[in-house]
């Protein structure tokens, strides 16, 4: 017996329709009736042909009182209309016999909307919507009209019809039953969903269109809302069941880190002494640490990650660090290396390179124990990759993980005294309101200082018309004993013309630049190649570096200077704070140059100077909010994280607060209500948040 709440039982749903309904996530009823639209257009009302305006959109109503296809240049089809009161010209430059014929019958009524133009001989409109309607045809429709997102092959007349349907067994079944307490709707003037969800796709003529527009009428508050206590409930349940499992207790007798503080050869920021208090309080109880790490580029992270691994390693227990790329990996495994290897602590590298003998030694000395901290990429949560006792996981820019690859390492940890703690690292501060909604089920700590010394680093923005000026700079720079980088980034989304790109820039500064040693470093080299470049740099033995986006993180050369960010255009304001961040972590004086082509769309010049003007993070990723929105921010698409169907975290923020107030009540005094509420919005997606 089919299931009745799914949307196969509405009428015209078949396979094929079922397959694309499900590209836009509709598998139920229910979802046919949270698909919202996304505009709305006003055909409540019919215009006057002599009072149409150019630019407006406008619903007609007239006869055709000729029509004539010509080619002038191309081929398209003129029916000529008139109502009384004025001529109104129709255009089109794609039609069918069919088409010709309904628009081709002089004395026919059409019913027409579309947007009016000046056009040649008078007002036209230009492929409108058009249908042919009958004298008794009521004068127009009585709601708004919506317009839902679509996918290929499924039409607005389709969606309409399903929501028609949906809409009829909306009071039949009680398909979306009050979950909300009374208290709570009162409290914020909101009504009921059932009421919410028959507006927004039936809006009356009266409603006002500019509040549908800008996601601010109270029905769309109202489901706003609803998802984002959903997300929140979701959240803080996975955090009661993670703080339900029993971690191993990572206190230590403290030696090991005495003697590394010792050797640091700079003393610990306020900031990093904070958190490290915070991360030690944790990683003392028999419970999973949870915990956010957030800092901006140079503030220290990679020290505080040192010292929660060395409390793993005094208690007899494994850590290990998970970075996106070999190249961070590497930069970790180095440090790590560099700072453990006089401890007595062993270290050990595991990436996908890895193969042969030296791999199955790793692994087998992994297996046993010896090895007490690994560093590496995804390689280490594949199926023959075993840990003695892993009690501790660092995920150094965790957006940029899959949530089965993460849940993957956390497994790791079940062999052992229950499930490893996790400390989670970004160097992309995340707005506070994101933060609110996307990590409500961590701990948070920030190191918000920067190690004394730090300047900030001068920002310009320089046409690539001046490119001569800049090379010229890079020559003086390199001359008196600096180094540079010269990054070039992402082409038309193609890693095989952005290193091409690379390699073409190299070749020239090569040549404009011959007293220079000018090393190159992109995806493609081959990694052993890539690996000698990037240490010649560091040591000091190259001046310029000329690289794509891969020296984004990672990267440590306390003696580069000057940064020179090719198509700057094109990149993200965070990706391009990142990139700055590669330059000004000595006490040198440093610079960043950002080489645009011009025009600059707005968004573009907005970002370059924002960039300019402020060297924050959290500032930077606050706008980069406002530009970019929160999905992209969040790396919602590399990383599978649950978008948001219909409260936007930018335009909401304002609910946010009562959100988690309003989770926290749920929880504790109506927690029949969470589980459907959870489902609602949603759904099997609920299952990856253990991540």
């Amino acid at each position: 017996m089919p299931d009745p709440s799914s949307v196969a039982a509405l009428k015209g749903v078949g396979p094929k329709l079922a397959d694309r309904l499900l590209r836009l996530g509709i598998r139920t009823i229910v979802d046919v009736l949270l698909h919202l639209p996304l505009r709305y257009q006003d055909r409540t009302r019919l215009t006057p042909v002599g009072r149409l305006q150019p630019g407006a959109e406008a619903q007609i109503e007239a006869e055709v009182v000729g029509s004539e296809v010509t080619s002038r240049g191309r081929r398209f089809l003129l029916c000529h209309l008139a109502d009384g009161t004025g001529v109104l010209t129709l255009r089109f430059f794609h039609f069918s016999p069919g088409q010709q014929q309904l628009l081709g019958q002089t004395g026919a009524r059409l019913r027409c909307f579309g947007e009016v133009r000046q056009g040649y001989a008078g007002l036209e409109m230009i492929h409108p919507e058009c249908r042919r309607i009958s004298s008794d045809e009521p004068p127009a429709a009585a709601c708004l009209t919506p317009f839902y997102p679509a996918t290929a092959g499924l039409q607005q007349f389709t969606l309409r019809s399903l929501v028609e349907q949906a809409l009829g067994c909306l009071d039949q079944a009680a398909l979306l039953p009050e979950l909300l307490p009374p208290a709570v709707l009162a409290q914020l003037q909101l009504p009921p969903i059932a009421e919410a969800v028959r507006l927004l796709h039936r809006p009356p003529a009266a409603t006002a269109l500019a509040e549908l527009d800008s996601g601010r009428h109270p029905a769309q508050r109202r489901l706003a809302f609803e998802e984002l206590l959903a997300h929140q409930l979701s959240l803080r349940r996975l955090r009661q069941r993670m703080k339900q499992h029993i971690a191993p207790p990572l206190a230590g007798n403290g030696g090991l880190t005495q003697r590394f503080l010792e050797r640091l050869p700079f003393v610990l920021t306020a900031a990093q002494q904070r958190v490290l208090d915070e991360i030690a309080a944790d990683l003392a109880q028999p419970r999973p640490m949870l915990r956010l790490l957030q800092g901006d580029v140079g503030s220290g992270k990679t020290v505080v990650a040192a010292l929660a691994a060395i409390r793993a390693v005094e208690t007899g227990a494994q850590t290990a660090l998970m970075a996106p790329t070999e190249l961070l990996a590497e930069q970790h495994y180095r440090n790590f290396n560099g700072w453990f290897s006089a401890l007595g602590i062993e270290v050990a590298w595991l990436t996908g390179r890895l193969t042969g003998k030296a791999r199955r030694m790793a692994l087998d000395r992994l297996a046993s124990g010896q090895i007490q901290v690994v560093v590496g990429t995804h390689a280490l949560f594949q199926e023959h990759v075993a840990f003695a006792e892993l009690a501790l996981a660092i995920i150094d820019e965790q957006h940029r993980f899959g949530v089965h690859q993460r849940l993957a390492l956390r497994e790791k940890g079940r062999q052992g005294r229950g499930h490893p703690h996790q400390l989670i690292m970004t160097a992309t501060p995340i707005p506070r309101t994101l933060a609110m909604s996307a990590y409500a089920d961590l701990d948070t700590s920030v190191i918000d200082e920067l190690p004394p010394g730090r300047q900030p680093v001068q920002t310009v923005a320089i046409p690539d018309s001046r490119r001569d000026e800049v090379i010229a700079r890079i020559r003086q720079a390199c001359r008196s004993g600096r180094q540079a980088y010269w990054v070039c980034p992402l082409i038309e989304e193609s890693e095989a013309l952005q290193c091409q790109a690379a390699a073409v820039t190299a070749e020239r500064l090569t040549e404009i630049l011959p007293e220079l040693r000018i090393g190159l470093a992109h995806g493609r080299l081959p990694a052993a190649t890539k690996e000698t470049v990037m240490r010649l740099f560091t040591a000091g033995q190259l001046d310029l570096l000329v690289a794509t986006t891969v020296i984004e993180v990672g990267v440590d050369v306390p003696n580069a200077s000057l940064m020179i960010i090719e198509n700057a255009e094109r990149l993200g304001l965070a990706q391009l704070h990142q990139l700055r961040g590669r330059v000004g972590r000595g006490a040198l004086a440093s610079s960043c140059v950002l080489l645009y082509r011009p025009p600059l769309s707005q968004v573009a010049h907005n970002r370059l100077a924002a960039l300019r003007e402020c060297h924050d993070g959290f500032e930077i990723a606050r706008r980069d909010l406002e530009l970019r929105g929160p999905g992209e921010v969040l790396g919602a698409r590399q990383s599978g994280e649950q978008i948001l169907r219909v409260a936007d975290l930018l335009r909401d923020q304002a609910l946010l607060p009562t959100a988690r107030q309003v989770a926290d009540e749920l929880l504790h005094t109506r927690p029949d209500c969470v589980e459907p509420l959870i489902r609602r919005w949603i759904g099997a997606g609920a299952r990856y948040g253990e991540v």
